[in-house]
């Protein structure tokens, strides 16, 4: 295979993903072991099969999209196949250059009568360390020339959830039959922010935030704001799924009710048509304030362009989709995958669509890639998060420099 300069160039620097979901980028291969081992039926035998059957290059909706995931979580309910995915998931971020990586999956999808949100999360823990240790035993990490390879846990949350999703669910919904939906939706997101706190505070754990996923459209962001209150006092990071699926006022909701530093998706947030709120009347200005706060606070966008591309009908081509104007009122963006399996992609092919749908030089996109650092959960103080900053951007300098480009 023949490799451009720009292709190699991207492979080499340092990058990161922040949004990325365990339960969407197994490997094809380990999911179909996995499955037989558990007696799980899938609708594909071949790795060729699934990739025609379920894990599609387009999808007609988002509901369509996350049909995948059901397969995918029902392999991913004993601790051995929770540290594998854990494990081949940060190995293959390593081998095609990510440094820094955000793990992010509801843990009560996972839990069983041997499996509470704890023990789901020290699985994960453990396959995570078991990849960092390995790589960072390389010689040129362990002596300091390049940065190291680091791994949190971002837990999430549900707008809504049914009784079939888990057990954890299912026993929720049948002990608060006289409470109103929204609100055991709502106890639910509290009980997953304590855990997540316990998990980091007594275990150990580098759960560095959590997230809010799932249907936006009647299921607001409102209805998490005890949740995401708790984890404001507990100093965990924030991120919301938001303006995925729904218009800028989701955003402006996440942002404000559950005090977001970071926005997953946001592909509609500068699409006035998309607002739906009655009493926003003047909706262009309404856009334009609400993209001014975003740039000021250096709130990031979790950009997944692949993702949006296959879930979002209305962007026929990567050249309509809304980061160019992202690009143009220089908002603090990361390049992300959202699911490496389920968008059949890696950080480096997103890098590399990027660079061909919007022009993006060498050195603008170097700079980029350090939005993705800077605005990390990564555990730890923030004296050590400066310090491996700043390792990033040296060895980010160096390849640049290496592939004749100044940085």
């Amino acid at each position: 295979m023949i490799v451009s300069p720009i292709e190699k160039l991207i492979l080499e620097l340092p990058k990161s993903d922040l949004h990325v979901h365990l339960d969407g980028s197994l490997r094809e291969e380990s999911l179909i072991e996995m499955a037989q081992e558990r007696g799980v039926k899938l609708p594909a035998e071949t790795p060729q099969e699934l990739r025609k059957n379920v894990f599609k290059q387009r999808y007609d909706s988002l509901d369509e999209y996350l049909k995948g995931f059901a397969y995918i979580c029902e392999v991913l309910q004993d601790p051995d196949s929770l540290e594998r995915a854990a494990y081949e998931l940060c190995r293959d971020s390593q081998e095609e250059g990510v440094r820094y990586i955000e793990i992010r999956f509801a843990p009560q999808l996972h839990t069983g009568e041997n499996q509470s949100i704890q023990s789901v999360l020290a699985s994960v823990s453990k396959g995570i360390h078991r990849a960092e240790n390995e790589f960072n035993s390389r010689p040129q990490i362990a002596s300091g020339h390049e940065p190291a390879f680091r791994a949190g846990i971002i837990t999430c949350a549900l707008r809504f959830f049914s009784p079939q999703q888990s057990r954890t669910y299912e026993r929720m919904l049948k002990a608060f039959t006289d409470l109103p939906k929204k609100q055991i939706f709502s106890l639910a997101s509290e009980a997953l922010v304590r855990a997540s706190v316990t998990a980091r505070d007594d275990s150990g754990i580098p759960v560095v935030g959590v997230d809010l996923a799932g249907r936006e459209y009647g299921y607001p962001a409102d209805d998490h704001v005890k949740a995401f209150q708790l984890a404001h006092e507990a100093f965990l990071g924030k991120t919301v799924h938001a303006g995925e699926d729904y218009g800028p006022e989701s955003i402006f909701q996440a942002i404000t009710s559950c005090h977001a530093d970071r926005i997953g998706h946001g592909t509609w947030l500068f699409d006035a048509g998309k607002i739906r709120d009655p009493r926003i009347k003047n909706r262009e200005d309404y856009v334009r304030n609400l993209v001014q706060y975003i740039a000021d606070k250096r709130i990031t966008i979790e950009v997944c362009l692949s993702s949006n591309l296959q879930t979002t009908p209305s962007i026929k081509s990567l050249s309509e989709h809304p980061f160019r104007n992202m690009l143009y009122e220089r908002l603090s963006v990361a390049f992300c995958t959202d699911n490496r399996l389920i968008s059949r992609t890696n950080v480096s092919l997103e890098l590399q669509k990027a660079v061909n749908a919007f022009n993006i030089s060498s050195r603008e996109l170097g700079d980029l890639l350090v939005y993705g650092f800077k605005r990390s959960f990564l555990p730890g103080p923030y004296l050590e998060k400066r310090e491996y900053v700043r390792k990033v951007i040296d060895f980010r300098n160096e390849v640049m420099k290496r592939h004749g480009l100044v940085s």
